[in-house]
């Protein structure tokens, strides 16, 4: 117990380094003390165990004595004498219950001799043989002298048994001499599981046979003293007491060597004798059921405590009195791994011999970026533009995606380490410029924010721009013009808002100075003149002059205006003027002004003034763009309109988008006519005036945990915290329909049918769709609090609901998905559910839930919960979710803390597993990886946690979505290994650039 206990201190401490703060710590310790007290019971229901089975053997005992040497049952009678022994007989009732080691107790319990394996006995030989003097204090005999008669009062056996020793038919003050010996057998078969022995009841009492054999006959010397003088009230005699206590401590002194001579029992001490449980004569038979359910229900205890099943072993064993029980295994037969100091048993299937031997490769495969769905407009400005190539330039998550708007192709940079958040092209309409956040690792430390140029035709980094030299990440970047750009103007999100200008070709820094600590939002430089740069933001304008090395400031007078609470955006017209769009829909018109002499005296300098106010929308201009011919296209938040101004600021045309889109980001000039507009709710639209506009990309809105994949068709489903539920084909990279509901959708599940699919809801309500009218064809409550798992079994007939009210719904499934019936409730989790899988034959689940908990139920038993974990681990399971089971332990880093994995997924063909981790990271697994430390190929493009990974039906893609990037990207699995006939489907329609190397971790 104590090599056991160190060592779960041991984990518990190596746990704790990872939570430094005083709650996580106690949380490790508690857990470690409720593991040592559930070992404690386990110990205990296997000495009630022990103390039962000696019950059982008494009355054989006796028939034996008395078979042997009929005198002795007249001793016997009183030995059992109630009338002399209830006082003894309730101090040892109570020492056996309350697991209190007395003498007497321990006597007992302890005459088991068990072999090396720890089963009780060995089979023996049937055939009489001398031998010398016996340690079995059961029956001490006297050696056989020569011409004795060793075949008077033989018993013979013919029954193949098992050996049992007891002391307690050893005569009070017989010396041990040397001898022969007589044992105690016991049938094979005899000792079962306690759930067995609670379900047989009385029929397996008849079952259970014990019978005698006798290895050598027993002399009349050997029971003699059994005999003795009757006392008038019934008791015992006080010489008879102080020898059999003598014997009982003769008998403890000796527990350890059972391989060495005895030594003699001492005689002349008068102390009480402590009759053992066995020795009662109120009632046996009651006696024996009342110790049969306590036993059974420790041993229930121990079963809902698997992890310790090792542990307690080691602790029995370690007490001198070890037993066999079925369902405990060495820790060759099982192995643990501890997340937050909790231990965690998994059982090896039987189809792997040498656990240590297995090796943990690589997969074959490999993933390949194939398409990235979504655009980030919701916080971010400036982030669309249109190459003379025919693509549209934007950015979300970690990936710059390069869009062919005709041929509806994609080619991605993602050198970006973390989430990209602004973005502007060159003059030469080939190089770009994005920046990005700085982030943390998965150690928590901070990740330095840059800036990368680099070219859009071949995808090459050009240059690395500010690294280490940027706080907190990247707001805005501009080029400059008047030099052909030369420089790179950068904002960071530090508190001061540094402005720097970069020399691009040397990537070395030409200027720095604090900006402001409010909010800015664009930056830009004068077109005509590269020492002129102009900023924006909260309730100001700033208008930069660079010299020698040294910025001057001057602040926008926006004098008898109205100062607006943000300054939105702002463009230069062909006039030089400068054109602002603010927070109360107005386009400000700025210029030079003179200087006042009269108001500011001498030496005032001319400033820059608002001189023109126009108004353009309800709510705030988002976005500004001038176009060739001079004029002036102006977006609008509220009112969701795109407005065409003349030079001089005269409106020409409007248009509204669709209010589902959300109001407008940005816009991208495509030839005068045809325009891209980004939105806030992450769509980008293409159209015209006339013609209107089209969503060409589409996305969530806010954080995304539902995903499943078609079981036969090349469609996806996801659903997250924005309400809305969409469809997406894999094929054609498009989103199919879409439609938004009361309540936000946190997971899916398709019929294996493929004509509905379940959602479930934040608020225990679930839904059923159906694909092609997208109407609502079922619908249930199941609790109250959020829905986290919806799995449907292989053939269809069952639905799984996993909710966070730590319960498992299973629902009947007819008339081809539109009809549930509820069919039972799996209750036996401490902890909301996370995953769970069906087995392939559709009667049993696995699950997870929050408190790392593995759970296996029988469905068909009427959602029973399987106690004995060991009976599912050559289990096969239809799908792989769980994050914590045997096949994949190699998933997990060392030192996780259980949330670092979200989700995972294994491929249809077996041969890998997805995993979605909390550092932004897709993680690639040769399958099963049981071994920890598995290596892997390892993927970034997300921008924060990964909640969800799912292959499609044919293994040919993985889909994988983030959180808070509301992104979801599209890997094509690549085949590596020469001879596997399985071939990977490439969408025909993409020209996805390859993707490096992935890390392998």
């Amino acid at each position: 117990m104590d090599s056991s206990t160190n060592s779960l201190d041991d984990a518990s401490a190596d746990g704790s380094t990872d939570f430094p703060d005083r709650a996580s710590m106690m949380e490790v310790r508690l857990q470690a003390q409720e593991d040592e007290i559930t070992l404690l019971k386990s110990s205990l229901a296997d000495a009630l165990r022990r103390i039962r089975l000696h019950d059982q053997l008494l009355p054989l005992l006796k028939q034996q004595l008395i078979a042997v040497n009929p005198g002795a049952a007249r001793v016997l009678n009183h030995v059992c004498c109630s009338d002399g022994c209830t006082g003894s007989k309730r101090l040892s009732s109570s020492s056996a219950v309350d697991g209190i080691h007395h003498p007497a107790t321990s006597q007992l319990s302890d005459s088991i001799v068990t072999n090396a394996n720890g089963h009780i006995g060995s089979p023996v030989s049937m055939m009489p043989r001398p031998r010398s003097a016996t340690l079995d204090r059961s029956t001490q005999t006297e050696p056989i002298l020569p011409g004795q008669d060793t075949g008077k009062d033989r018993v013979p056996l013919p029954m193949r048994v098992q050996s049992l020793q007891l002391e307690d038919a050893l005569p009070p003050g017989q010396p041990l001499v040397d001898g022969t010996r007589a044992k105690l057998h016991r049938a094979p078969g005899l000792e079962e599981e306690d759930e067995e022995e609670d379900e047989g009841g009385g029929e397996q009492e008849k079952e259970l046979s014990w019978t005698s054999s006798v290895e050598e006959p027993i002399q009349p010397t050997t029971i003699r003293c059994l005999q003795r003088e009757d006392f008038p009230d019934g008791s015992c005699s006080p010489e008879e007491l102080g020898s059999a206590s003598a014997s009982v401590r003769t008998a403890d002194s000796n527990l350890s060597s059972r391989s060495g001579p005895l030594s003699p029992i001492q005689e002349g001490e008068k102390k009480p004798l402590v009759r053992r449980n066995s020795e009662k004569l109120g009632n046996p038979e009651r006696q024996r059921k009342r110790l049969d359910k306590k036993a059974a229900s420790s041993a229930n205890l121990l079963a809902r405590s698997p992890s310790l099943e090792n542990r307690a072993k080691d602790l029995v064993a370690g007490a001198g009195s070890p037993g066999s029980r079925r369902g405990t295994y060495s820790q060759e037969q099982s192995i643990k791994m501890f997340i937050r100091g909790r231990p965690i048993t998994m059982y090896i299937p039987s189809n792997i011999q040498n656990y240590e031997d297995l090796k943990m490769e690589l997969p074959s495969e490999r993933l390949e970026l194939d398409w990235v769905y979504g655009y980030r407009g919701r916080d971010c400005r400036a982030n669309l533009y249109f190459l003379p190539t025919g693509e549209a330039v934007f950015f979300i998550a970690c990936v710059v995606v390069l869009y062919h708007i005709n041929n509806r192709t994609q080619r991605h940079y993602h050198k970006h380490t973390d989430c990209v958040r602004c973005l502007t092209l060159h003059p030469d309409k080939v190089r770009v410029a994005s920046g990005q956040t700085s982030g943390v690792d998965k150690d928590g430390k901070p990740l330095h924010p840059c800036v990368h140029i680099w070219d859009s035709t071949t995808l090459v980094t050009l240059q690395q721009i500010g690294l280490g030299s940027f706080q907190k990440g990247v707001g805005s970047v501009a080029f400059s013009f008047a030099d052909s750009g030369a420089f790179l103007c950068v904002i960071d999100d530090s508190n001061e808002h540094m402005l720097s200008v970069w020399d691009c070709n040397k990537g070395s820094k030409h200027a720095e100075i604090k900006n402001t600590n409010e909010a800015v939002f664009a930056v830009e430089f004068n077109p005509s003149d590269s020492t002129n740069i102009i900023t924006c933001g909260k309730s100001h304008v700033y208008f930069w002059t660079l010299t020698a090395g040294q910025f001057t400031k001057k602040q926008g007078i926006f004098g008898k205006y109205k100062k607006p609470k943000f300054i939105q955006c702002f463009v230069f017209s062909l006039t030089g003027d400068v054109l602002t769009g603010d927070s109360e829909g107005n386009i400000l018109t700025w210029g030079k002004s003179a200087a006042d002499v009269k108001t500011l005296g001498k030496g005032a300098k001319e400033t820059l003034q608002i001189m023109r106010q126009t108004r353009a929308h309800e709510g705030s201009v988002f976005t500004l763009c001038t176009l060739q011919g001079g004029a002036l296209l102006s977006g609008g938040g509220k009112d969701r309109k795109i407005i065409r101004w003349s030079a001089d600021l005269a409106p020409e045309r409007e248009c509204e988008i669709p209010e589902n889109y959300g109001a407008v980001r940005t816009i991208a000039d495509v030839d005068g006519e045809e325009l891209l507009v980004g939105t806030t709710r992450n769509a980008i639209l293409r159209g015209t005036f006339s013609d209107g506009f089209v969503a060409i990309v589409q996305g969530h809105v806010d954080e995304m945990w539902g995903l499943a994949t078609h079981p036969s068709q090349n469609i996806f489903l996801t659903c997250g915290h924005d309400r809305q539920v969409c469809l997406w084909n894999t094929e054609e990279h498009k989103l199919d329909w879409c439609i938004t509901l009361e309540e936000y959708g946190l997971c899916a599940g398709f019929c294996p049918n493929g004509s509905v699919v379940s959602v479930g809801l934040s608020t225990g309500r679930w839904m059923v769709l159906d694909l092609l009218t997208r109407e609502v064809v079922s619908e249930s409550i199941d609790g109250n609090e959020q829905l986290s798992v919806m799995r449907y079994s292989p053939d269809g007939s069952f639905l799984a609901v996993g909710s966070h009210d730590n319960f498992i719904y299973i629902y009947n499934v007819t008339e081809s998905g539109r009809r549930y019936t509820r069919f039972g409730k799996c209750n036996g989790h401490s902890s909301f559910i996370t995953h769970l899988d069906w087995a392939k034959d559709g009667k049993y689940i696995m699950s997870n839930s929050g408190d790392y908990e593995i759970l296996y139920w029988d469905i068909a038993a009427g959602c029973k919960l399987l106690r004995n974990r060991f009976e599912s681990k050559d289990r096969e399971w239809a799908s792989y979710t769980c994050v914590l089971g045997f096949h994949v332990i190699g998933v997990w880093l060392e030192g996780s803390d259980g949330t670092d994995i979200n989700a995972l997924c294994r491929s249809h063909s077996e041969r890998m597993v997805a995993v979605a981790d909390d550092f932004c990271k897709v993680h690639l697994f040769q399958y099963p990886c049981p071994k920890p430390k598995a290596p892997s190929h390892k993927y970034e493009g997300h921008g924060s946690h990964v909640t969800n990974v799912c292959f499609t039906h044919s293994d040919s893609h993985l889909l994988s979505m983030g959180g808070k990037d509301t992104c979801i990207l599209q890997w094509r699995v690549i085949q590596g290994g020469a001879g596997d006939s399985r071939e990977r489907l490439a969408s025909a329609s993409s020209a996805s650039t390859s993707s490096p190397e992935p890390a392998t971790s």
